[in-house]
């Protein structure tokens, strides 16, 4: 067909077309919630912003929230944080647990640890000032070190570990729900590379993607960025995002799948299984080849990724009192 002259109209159209289709392109990331925001968004974490299922952290430090308008943001799931070491409790955490739940939005206890606390002081003030709530998401362990609190020492990665796991039974027993694990990228470089693999994790990047800076090849949940906006939520809020898809995500929380482990307890998608296609003679090779049965080999496993690049730098805390 000859090619045409175009018009500065058709011009124009075409323009307009082409920009729009760049926005379609450029939109998921955002355009799934319209309603939040980022005051300093990071490149590098644009696939959190793609997830889903979204969420945030709060404590005393995002004041009065106004849980009607951030259940109308879109906000799927909240950690709050309820207690520090042993013998503190957040101002905000009875009236922001009470009004999560009142508006409907999945909400989750946090425990911030104190190493220079006993583990059990620690369990014991737990379970004396969070509710064990049964629609209430797994409680959460944040653990990280303090660098600028009262309590700067560092225990041993030993020490750390066993604290750790008294905890972690503790929250267990009291709420009888698997605990998530939340940490940071020293921390975790530190002491938690290669231990309680089965727990879900909940993990600190704001700046690259996890497996730039960790040593893991899975997550459950992302900790994105510490300068998100949100509706109802005066200044900064913490953003984040779960790994997973809708369905996932109401199976944990109806106890049918562990993210954990990534098992399923009843109600798991269905796979279709795919069969090799059969040889001239079914599954045995031809006569001339002795018609012995054949042998699939299975495909060979894909090597972990590791951590490479981190930053050490790149490091923040939840429970700042």
């Amino acid at each position: 067909m000859p090619a045409r002259k175009l018009t500065r109209a058709g011009t124009s159209f075409g323009v307009l077309t082409f920009v729009a289709a760049l926005a379609c392109l450029a939109g998921p990331a955002l355009a799934l919630y319209p309603k939040k925001g980022d005051s300093a968004p990071h490149h590098g974490v644009r696939d959190a912003r793609r997830k889903v299922i979204q969420g945030i952290d709060v404590s005393r430090w995002q004041g009065d929230i106004d849980w009607a308008k951030v259940k109308d943001a879109g906000t799927r799931f909240a950690f709050i944080k309820a207690t520090e070491g042993g013998d503190h409790v957040d101002p905000n955490f009875k009236r922001n647990w009470a009004e999560a739940k009142k508006h409907g939005i999945p909400r989750g206890a946090y425990h911030f640890v104190w190493w220079c606390r006993p583990a059990k002081d620690q369990v014991r003030w737990i379970k004396k000032h969070i509710p064990r709530d049964p629609d209430a998401l797994p409680p959460v362990l944040d653990v990280e070190w303090q660098n600028d609190s009262q309590c700067s020492r560092r225990v041993s990665r030993e020490d750390a570990l066993e604290k750790i796991r008294i905890m972690i039974a503790g929250l267990r027993a009291h709420t009888g729900k698997k605990p998530i694990i939340y940490t940071d990228i020293n921390f975790h470089e530190d002491v938690l590379e290669g231990a309680f693999n089965d727990h879900p994790y909940w993990l600190r990047s704001t700046a690259a993607p996890l497996a730039k800076r960790y040593a893991r090849d899975r997550w459950e949940f992302w900790q994105f960025t510490t300068t998100g906006r949100v509706p109802g939520i005066v200044g900064h809020v913490d953003r984040n995002a779960f790994f997973g898809s809708e369905r996932e995500f109401e199976a944990w929380r109806q106890g049918r799948f562990d993210i954990g482990a990534r098992k399923w307890h009843g109600g798991e998608p269905k796979v279709a299984v795919r069969t090799p296609p059969p040889t001239p003679a079914g599954l045995r090779a031809p006569k001339a080849a002795g018609g012995t049965r054949l042998r699939f080999v299975p495909p060979g496993r894909i090597p972990a990724r590791t951590a490479d690049n981190r930053d050490v730098g790149i490091t923040g805390s939840l429970g700042r009192r």
